[in-house]
């Protein structure tokens, strides 16, 4: 940079916040230029070259910004040479030539945003569905994870991995409670002085106040109770059909729980500690991490039609949880699969398939397709985290709800504007 153009840096103040967005549209604006404007004339008068060039970009920012309309080439902003623009910002600014920069930084600017928006519909245009798919501890053998891969293949499904989890690690590492994390937090995670228990309806129900119940150590959450009362998850089970019980909210539930005529304690959620049995100890579940496009397959149908309803009874026949509940005897599944042992899991929606592959398989949002798009779409790391235990949010209409239903069964673009949606109703 000579010595002129310093000084004049220094010295004009709002042409140094200008002059880097300008010579940056300047610059970009045109070999176009440069070649067709090239002529003999300009040649002879090469004087006129330091204005021309910002002549032209003005009229090119004047259209860009529909100002004026194109005189000839619908190329707007065509690079002008370095040579070109030296002269003129070495100059003394003045009020015309600044009209010319500002201008240009407007229709540098306005097409940086068309790049970027476009770029944006491309990613999303190139993000696939991906799921989430494991089969059940109690249906999880060779043949059928033999039959699940082949079911999905055969329909154009990718299996981007494979892997197997075993009860062990699922119990250390709590995985089962953060898949079930709303029913879960309250039975293995929290413990009973950090469940929020709504004092008032919990002293109408049982006469007694939470204040006084916790000083006095007489409540827990159920895997506490299990530890305290000395049973099992099938005992504890059986003492809380006969308790008494309240209902607080979705997922959770308080009950005045004995066992063996030891003393009552109120317990929370006890009935987890069944459905987390059958994922721990000796067992193991089968996982795949698949992907397809949205085009070929739906979200609603991979989950319908391919996996089938909960209930494999109600599953059309070739889906998976049909097939299971079908052949369970040649597949070497010791009962019948039912609502609750249906064979097969898979994620819900895109979302869900995130939220399941950075709990089971140690993903992250900045790892994961999805996850990034996330990310450029506007929301924080943090609330992707605080998302993926399907907390309450405010939704379209005033109304609070689940983020989990909102986004139940669409495919990846869909999903990833109603997110977006949503992170805007809940700043």
């Amino acid at each position: 940079m000579d010595e002129g153009l310093t000084r004049n840096l220094t010295s004009h103040h709002h042409w140094h916040r200008s002059t880097t967005t300008a010579r940056l549209a300047i610059v970009r604006t045109a070999r176009e230029y440069h070649t067709r404007t090239r002529t003999k004339q300009i040649r002879r008068h090469r004087s006129r070259r330091q204005h021309a060039p910002c002549k032209q970009a003005y009229r090119a920012a004047k259209i860009q910004v529909g100002l004026q309309r194109p005189l000839a080439s619908p190329h707007l902003l065509s690079s002008l040479p370095r040579h070109s623009w030296v002269p003129f910002l070495s100059s003394t600014p003045h009020d015309g030539n600044m009209n010319y920069l500002m201008f240009c930084g407007t229709a540098a600017a306005s097409i940086w945003s068309k790049k970027a928006t476009a770029a944006e519909t491309s990613s999303c245009a190139d993000l696939k569905n991906s799921a989430f798919v494991f089969v059940k501890p109690h249906a999880n053998t060779e043949a059928t994870q033999k039959m699940v891969r082949e079911t999905l293949e055969a329909k154009g499904i990718e299996i981007l991995s494979e892997s197997d989890i075993s009860g062990k690690t699922i119990d250390e590492k709590k995985l089962i409670d953060q898949h079930y994390y709303a029913i879960a937090s309250k039975a293995t995670i929290l413990t009973a002085d950090k469940i929020p228990v709504p004092e008032t309806k919990f002293e109408e129900t049982f006469g007694e106040k939470w204040s006084d119940v916790l000083s006095e150590g007489r409540a827990a959450n159920a895997m506490q109770a299990c530890e305290k009362f000395g049973c099992n998850a099938e005992e504890l089970d059986a003492a809380w059909q006969n308790a008494k019980v309240v209902k607080f909210g979705g997922g959770f539930y308080c009950g005045l729980v004995s066992v063996k005529d030891q003393t009552p304690l109120y317990v929370f959620n006890a009935f987890f500690m069944v459905m987390r049995s059958k994922f721990v100890g000796d067992c193991s579940i089968h996982c795949y991490e698949v992907q397809w496009e949205p085009s070929k397959l739906s979200w609603e149908s991979f989950r319908g039609e391919l996996l089938g309803p909960t209930d494999p009874k109600d599953a059309p026949v070739g889906s998976i949880r049909r097939a299971i509940l079908d052949n369970y005897e040649e597949l070497g599944l010791s009962s019948v699969p039912n609502k609750g042992d249906n064979g097969v899991h898979a994620s819900a929606s895109p979302f869900e398939g995130l939220a399941e592959k950075c709990n089971w398989l140690g993903a992250s949002a900045e790892s994961d397709p999805f996850g990034k798009a996330l990310l450029d779409s506007g929301l924080s790391s943090k609330t992707i985290a605080e998302w993926s235990v399907d907390p309450r949010i405010n939704l379209p209409g005033g109304e609070k709800g689940s983020i989990f239903d909102s986004v139940e069964d669409l495919d990846v673009g869909d999903c990833l504007a109603k997110l977006v949606e949503l992170n805007s109703l809940n700043p």
